[in-house]
């Protein structure tokens, strides 16, 4: 009885910030906050920069603004499209809007310049017209990767939105007699004015962090971009003052971009409903359904020609690989795993000490949204100023690529696993306490087996984040320890096309394979 009775106390486990949260925490906040002194003090203020530095930070700005606004312009008419059109195959139409967030960047921009290059399938269409022949490299190619990436999240982001709008005020609108002209002013533009300033605003801070589009799409004093410059002042001018400084400009325009992200949240206003599944009234002559078809068709060719290309350009090597793939695969593979488990490590006590909604719950936030205001690049150089007196910078490419990856998408996994976890101490926190099942017991018996879908899909977006990333092995990697991506990069660089062809391909196979394993993990774990 009294074991019971001391069960009904709080125990440490219970507390609503436990120590491992704040552990945590500590630790992100050390990372994050400590690389970003090293850069602070090794910058000494902005006066290393040049004015080519305030080109790239004028370019990084208008051509992130520039995607952004594209990407959701065009995500409108396909969103639409898709919330009132139903036909075979929009399950995984749908499914597929998802693959660009996880594909690797440098095998999207392979894909792409199968596509769009100067001996891709539309130059090649163009010269047999007689045309002249359209090039992909400069502002133009960054823009087009770019919405390439953020057009299906944008898509996904309206559709949603069209999704949230009530069965009942569609049918209501119906009943009433409202033309389509009616019911877009009432119901449909209402939900668009909610919806694009976020979406708008989530892709520009996207963009602004984007390296590996610019590193093999950009490049000259024309279409150069904030991290492009910080890689170009360390690996080729080794001038770390400067990358510093950039570095410090990089921060400061994330911190402006996510303060606006912040603010600009507006209701949509359209209340509750009961949960029905809405179907969005399709407005009556041909033309709708015209520009409805070639909406979904335009998408589709976009998603899925750049991956067909991937596909068919690398089938023909994989019966010559480079020696230097498997090496290299392996150590991608470590990396992501390494991450992952890293990452989880650090999300789980994280999500699961916000849950008890403790007064300092708000710091614990803060803490895990921290890695957003830096770029992989920037976390990397002042990881290279901590480590240089210590250690070989070389030497230690690969755990600074795992840690830095692990952070890096810490804050999209919490954004994934806390609605589950705040569920889950709602439903069973009392329960937990009151028959005294703490510690591993209740992580084991409860937490897991309630967060496993989450923490199966938080876990696969991490693993193939971290298999496709080029960011900090850049900086620290010397190619003697190189990772499926570096390896990548050097073939594209090296004009070997049959190889990077078929490291691509290996590569994306890889990174999908590693979300679809840990995705279906945490859904057969599901009780």
């Amino acid at each position: 009885m009294a074991r019971r009775l001391r069960g009904l106390g709080p125990h440490p486990w219970q507390q609503p910030a436990p120590w491992l949260a704040w552990a945590a925490a500590l630790a992100l906040a050390l990372l994050v906050l400590g690389t970003l002194g090293a850069v602070t003090w090794r910058a000494g203020g902005l006066s290393a920069l040049r004015s080519a530095d305030l080109s790239a930070l004028w370019f990084t700005l208008w051509q992130a603004a520039l995607s952004a606004l594209i990407s959701v312009a065009l995500a409108v008419p396909v969103g639409r499209a898709l919330a009132r059109r139903r036909f075979p195959g929009r399950g995984a139409l749908v499914a597929l809007l998802g693959a660009p967030f996880i594909l690797p960047v440098i095998v999207a921009v392979m894909g792409l310049l199968a596509i769009f290059g100067r001996a891709g399938v539309l130059n090649d269409g163009l010269a047999a017209l007689g045309l002249p022949r359209l090039s992909i490299y400069g502002a133009q190619g960054v823009i087009l990767a770019h919405v390439f990436f953020n057009l299906p999240l944008a898509t996904r982001m309206v559709l949603q939105g069209w999704q949230a709008i009530p069965a009942e005020r569609f049918r209501l609108a119906l009943s009433l007699g409202l033309a389509p002209r009616d019911m877009a002013r009432e119901l449909e533009r209402p939900m668009l004015r909610a919806v694009l300033p976020g979406a708008c605003l989530a892709i520009f801070l996207v963009c602004l962090t984007s390296f590996a589009v610019a590193l093999t799409l950009g490049g000259g004093p024309r279409a150069t971009t904030v991290e492009l410059a910080i890689y170009q002042a360390f690996r080729f001018d080794f001038d770390l003052g400067r990358a510093a400084s950039l570095g410090l400009v990089q921060v400061a325009t994330c911190l402006a971009a996510l303060a606006l992200t912040a603010w600009v949240r507006l209701p949509s206003g359209f209340g509750a409903g009961l949960d029905r599944y809405a179907v969005v009234p399709v407005p009556p002559g041909r033309m709708a359904g015209a520009e409805d078809a070639l909406a979904i068709t335009l998408a589709a060719l976009l998603l899925i020609l750049p991956l067909a290309a991937v596909v068919l350009k690398g089938l023909p090597g994989l019966g010559d690989l480079d020696p230097a793939l498997w090496p290299a695969a392996q150590r991608s593979l470590w990396v992501a795993l390494g991450s992952t488990a890293l990452m989880l490590t650090l999300c789980l006590p994280l999500a699961l000490g916000i849950a008890r909604n403790a007064p300092p719950r708000g710091l614990m936030e803060a803490a895990a949204m921290l890695p957003l205001v830096a770029s992989p690049l920037v976390l990397g150089t002042g990881l290279f100023l901590l480590l240089r007196p210590l250690v070989s910078p070389a030497a230690m490419a690969l755990p600074v690529t795992l840690m830095v990856n692990a952070a890096l998408s810490l804050p999209f996994a919490l954004r994934i696993l806390l609605p589950a976890a705040q569920s889950l101490e709602a439903d069973f926190g009392r329960l937990s306490a009151s028959l005294n099942l703490t510690g591993f017991a209740r992580l084991r018996r409860i937490t897991l087996p309630r967060l496993a879908r989450p923490l199966g899909f938080a876990a696969g977006l991490s693993a193939a984040l971290s298999m496709g990333d080029l960011g900090v092995i850049t900086l620290f990697g010397d190619g003697r320890a190189a990772t499926l991506p570096y390896l990548l990069f050097a073939q594209m660089g090296a004009y070997r096309g049959t190889d990077a062809a078929a490291t691509a391909l290996v590569l994306m196979a890889l990174s999908f394979l590693l979300f679809f394993l840990f995705d279906r993990a945490g859904r057969h774990a599901d009780p």
